[in-house]
């Protein structure tokens, strides 16, 4: 492989389950070194275990994937359909004296392993330096790789730097199964080979395999991809993620209102740094990432720190947009659809939208806007204000009335001369105000609220708080 060659990453899930969040982010590591230097993202489906395999987690991948933004350069490859072409490889392995047919039973080939356990050896079989011809081909049998001996094998990971093992501490990888099904260090190799792979970004529970596979690469006389293997990821307290963490698939982060260029920003810091940065668009995360950049302890999942970076992109993301986001949470909340939800939530979402954190919090603190007039302003049931407060808030919906810009900042100014000219602090006027105007709904305060209400909404709900005429 030279240096001229153009990048080819791919992601090989295993469609079990969800989507992990340790797989998206090796997912992502891998699109962004791909894309950020012109090359091509892959995606393969290591389909392999039929009995654990499932079209249900094949989509739960894909959507995954999709929620994210990252979409592969061609059409998904399934490895359980190129089975023939490994076959094709083991036969071509055969007969180059790479590989070998192995008779040996399972129940001698675990007797075979535990002796050899207790002598602290490695497993031989039997029949690696037995003619073929002495073994029945109509009989149940696996193939087996022919490692070379003596010697080692030495990997130059762009993270884990050079390891090395010795060939005698690894045994004859079985390539072919007695049923000829292929196994996953056999069908990695071909895939990787034939796909063009060029880098192998993975997580470094891999790391072992790439042992193994670099041996086949070698007998194969194919060009061995650059290797880098990425720590994986722990929960805060320094374990091994795990459901006692929380949140571990992706659509679970998707449901609990973060932002994909959120996770995408945070996964990308997530075992990687430039600098100091923190926050980035997903334009400079191209420019900058590379595989330097990797550390090579596990990274540790951080709630706080993906909060903090979820309101930031909710905090520059498009109103509309979260609009139709935080519509949709009302909707699963029960909401009743109006055909103009969707505006007044656009509407109001710059007034509300630097106090969340994630769209479930835009969700709880619109609510005030949705509401159907008249509201409940108290415990009581009560839609309207009365004695002192009601006359100061009749006062005030008066002025406002006379009010015609509706900018946030005059209303701020209005509210302070108000309070200024009824002689009293804005505790008198601020409660029986954000009662009539939201129900008693979490809202910001009441510049904002009316603001986010605009000025029809906002004197229309002072007018219901009130008696019937001012």
């Amino acid at each position: 492989m030279t240096s001229s060659a153009p990048v080819v990453t791919r992601f090989a899930p295993s469609p079990t389950g969800y989507l992990h969040i340790g797989g998206a982010r090796t997912a992502l590591f891998n699109y962004l070194y791909a894309k950020g230097r012109g090359g091509k993202f892959l995606v393969r489906v290591e389909d392999t275990d039929r009995e654990r395999s499932t079209d249900g987690a094949v989509k739960a991948i894909f959507d995954g994937l999709s929620w994210l933004g990252l979409f592969a350069d061609e059409e998904p490859v399934f490895q359980f359909a190129r089975a023939d072409r490994h076959r094709e490889v083991v036969a071509q392995l055969v007969a180059a004296g790479h590989a070998y047919r192995d008779w040996t039973s399972a129940e001698e080939t675990g007797a075979l392993r535990d002796a050899a356990k207790a002598e602290r050896k490695t497993f031989e079989s039997p029949w690696r330096d037995r003619e073929a011809s002495e073994g029945d081909p109509a009989q149940p049998h696996v193939v087996r790789f022919r490692r070379p001996l003596p010697g080692s094998v030495t990997v130059e990971d762009a993270v884990q730097g050079t390891v090395t093992w010795a060939n005698a501490d690894l045994d004859d990888l079985v390539l072919l199964r007695s049923d000829g099904a292929p196994t996953y260090n056999l069908a990695v190799v071909v895939d990787d080979h034939d796909m063009g792979v060029t880098h192998v970004i993975r997580g470094d529970d891999h790391l072992n395999n790439s042992a193994r596979q670099s041996l086949i690469y070698d007998a194969m006389a194919w060009a061995l991809p650059t290797f880098a293997h990425i720590p994986l990821i722990h929960g805060p307290d320094g374990a091994k993620l795990s459901k006692r963490h929380g949140a571990q698939a992706v659509h679970e982060y998707a449901e609990m209102g973060y932002l994909p260029e959120a996770m995408r920003n945070y996964l990308t810091r997530l075992g990687w740094a430039h600098g100091d940065d923190e926050l980035f668009s997903d334009a400079q995360a191209l420019e900058w990432f590379d595989l330097d950049g990797v550390g090579k302890a596990p990274a540790r999942l951080d709630f706080d720190k993906l909060a903090h970076v979820n309101a930031h992109w909710i905090r520059l993301a498009d109103d509309e947009r979260l609009a139709k986001l935080t519509l949709d949470i009302h909707l699963a909340r029960g909401h009743s659809l109006s055909e103009h939800d969707e505006a007044r939530l656009a509407q109001a979402l710059p007034f509300i939208k630097d106090r969340a954190k994630t769209t479930l919090e835009l969700a709880d603190q619109t609510a005030f806007v949705l509401k159907v007039r008249p509201l409940v302003i108290d415990e009581r049931g009560r839609t309207q204000l009365a004695g002192e407060a009601g006359e100061r808030i009749g006062r005030l919906r008066a002025r406002l009335a006379l009010f015609e810009s509706w900018d946030v900042f005059a209303l701020e100014t209005e509210l302070k001369v108000f309070a200024d000219e009824e002689a009293v602090g804005f505790g008198k006027i601020g409660p029986p105000a954000r009662a009539a105007l939201t129900g008693g709904h979490s809202a910001p305060d009441i510049a904002k609220i009316l603001a986010a209400l605009g000025r029809e909404e906002s004197l229309g709900r002072l007018d219901d708080a009130l008696q019937p005429t001012i």
